[in-house]
């Protein structure tokens, strides 16, 4: 597509609910029933990384709705780019009886130079990378994305992909990916296992309710675990009357300075669904197991002091607050404009080092992997991860710049959910 920058740029806002270019491409099945085949791309496959866990789940199947799920996609070929100390790749492709190729081109096209594959799943998590200047780590997200675009244009056809997490690095690319997915008719699905875990208690935010604000009280890294703390609040703030409209600003803040802006007075609602979200957590920090105090905004200030939020303002009015906290799982709050009733639930993440020893919030995630490549459909928009990534991406030069607020009037990006999106309920 040969375009300059302030064209492509000024193309971005459209992308909420215009058709941009070709129709979707038609993936019907293979006759006598076989396996629609795949291509696996992952940086490092060792214990816990991304790459191990989904893997193992397309190659030797998952637990699903309490019965196991046989893989039901054929990993075609396999292109790992990192052995680390510990590494378990090529164990696994002796296993499973896989394919190893040296380049994503022969990956794709099992080496006969045209894409040969119905599906792509890029594992770009984990690995040796090198930060930039602003700390973010520099998975070949965005490289290995375009180089499957390569294939596809070179092919005269293209296949569903997959990328896990954020998209990239700069807003730029991260739109790019997304147009050029647009661009060659490509179902994209993306992001975090989160929206798609199981909930305690199982529900979804009402559809087309009118919400105020979001909060998601979570822990882990700037550029890192925030992106599934974002997608925990976006999957339910997408649901409200009128659907998403983009993203006005992002600050963030830190330690002292983010206590005192959650102590202004337009704040209450903020302190108030933090302290629902914290309730919902089952590794709060109580002292031998029993709270010794009330579970209170001035509890978690003393318990938390170098926390930090990101607070997101979106273009119709609507926050979105994020929290880091000392805890060990994802916990969302929303309050409902018309009744005042505030809904609630943790997100359930249980570590591979903490509970289970087998990670089964891979599961749902799998299994949407499988769908995006049997049914060409993605099962829900990629603009969701289109703008929590640039919410990651603000956030990381709001820390940067000294914790300002930074305006993003290039993340005007609207889209809806139809009422039938909703999780999956194993």
């Amino acid at each position: 597509m040969n375009t300059n920058r302030r064209e492509f740029l000024k193309s971005l806002s459209a992308l909420g609910g215009a058709t941009l270019i070709a129709p979707a491409t038609l993936f019907s099945a293979e006759p006598g029933g076989a396996r629609k085949k795949i291509a696996f791309l992952g940086t490092e496959v060792r214990t816990h990384s991304h790459a191990q866990h989904f893997l193992d789940r397309l190659a030797m199947g998952y637990g699903w709705r309490g019965a196991w799920q046989a893989p039901r996609l054929e990993i075609a070929s396999v292109y790992i780019d990192q052995f680390p100390k510990g590494d378990l790749g090529h164990e696994r492709v002796r296993k499973y009886g896989l394919k190893l190729y040296t380049s994503i081109p022969e990956a794709l096209t099992l080496g006969t130079g045209k894409l040969a594959v119905d599906g792509v799943v890029i594992i770009a998590e984990h690995g040796d990378y090198p930060n930039n200047e602003m700390g973010q780590k520099l998975y070949p997200r965005y490289e290995w994305f375009k180089e499957c675009v390569k294939v596809f244009e070179s092919s005269g056809r293209s296949v569903p992909v997959f990328n896990d997490k954020h998209l990239s690095t700069t807003w730029e690319r991260c739109a790019e990916m997304v147009a050029d997915s647009r661009r060659l008719g490509f179902p994209f699905l993306a992001g975090s296992s989160l929206p798609v875990t199981r909930r305690m208690p199982s529900i979804d935010m009402p559809y087309g309710v009118p919400l105020s604000e979001s909060v998601c009280v979570a822990y882990g890294g700037v550029d890192s675990y925030d992106i599934h703390a974002l997608e925990t609040a976006q999957c339910m703030s997408e649901r409200r009357k009128g659907g998403e409209v983009g993203i006005r600003s992002v600050l963030a803040l830190r330690g002292a300075r983010m206590w005192e802006m959650l102590a202004q007075p337009d704040r209450e609602t903020t302190r108030r669904l933090m302290v629902s979200a914290l309730t919902r957590s089952h590794n709060l920090p109580v002292e031998g197991g029993y709270y010794t105090d009330p579970i209170t905004v001035e509890w978690a200030r003393q318990v938390f002091p170098e926390a930090t939020a990101y607070f997101i303002e979106h273009l119709d009015g609507f926050r979105t607050t994020m929290f880091l906290v000392g805890i060990r799982d994802f916990n969302y709050a929303g309050l409902r404009a018309d009744t005042g009733e505030i809904v609630s639930c943790q997100m359930y993440l249980p570590m591979p080092t903490h509970g289970s020893s087998t990670a089964d919030f891979f599961h749902p995630l799998t299994r949407h992997i499988e769908d995006l490549v049997l049914t060409g459909k993605a099962g829900y928009p990629v603009e969701r991860t289109l703008l929590t990534s640039g919410m990651t991406l603000a956030a990381v030069e709001s820390l940067h710049r000294g914790q300002v607020l930074v305006e993003t009037p290039q993340m005007k990006v609207r889209y809806q959910v139809g009422p039938e999106s909703t999780f999956w309920r194993d």
